[in-house]
């Protein structure tokens, strides 16, 4: 999903506690950040280390497997900013044509 993309992104730099992932990624939510981290871990994308401190803190990594996912990445990150532009000015005529049809 969306999230995943954008949590492997944050991880690709250095290993983030969960409120640190949270904080970068707003507005995800806790549920929505629980779900793509357990989905992650599952297909061996990221780690989890519990950190025995009071209180328990959970710490996440990038794994190997995920990491191969950071060249495409950056592909499609450099790719987003050179046609982001024309994407907007997509959506826009796209919206001015729908509302068009709908006053008809």
């Amino acid at each position: 999903n969306k999230w995943s993309v954008l949590i492997l992104t944050v991880l690709c730099s250095e290993p983030a506690r969960f409120n640190a992932i949270k904080r970068r990624l707003d507005p995800i939510t806790h549920k929505a950040l629980t779900e793509a981290l357990r989905r992650l871990e599952r297909n061996g994308l990221v780690s989890r280390r519990v950190i025995a401190s009071s209180p328990v803190a959970v710490e996440y990594a990038i794994t190997p497997l995920g990491r191969t996912l950071q060249v495409p990445f950056v592909a499609l990150v450099g790719w987003a900013r050179e046609y982001g532009a024309a994407i907007e000015q997509a959506q826009a005529g796209y919206d001015a044509q729908r509302a068009d049809e709908a006053l008809a």
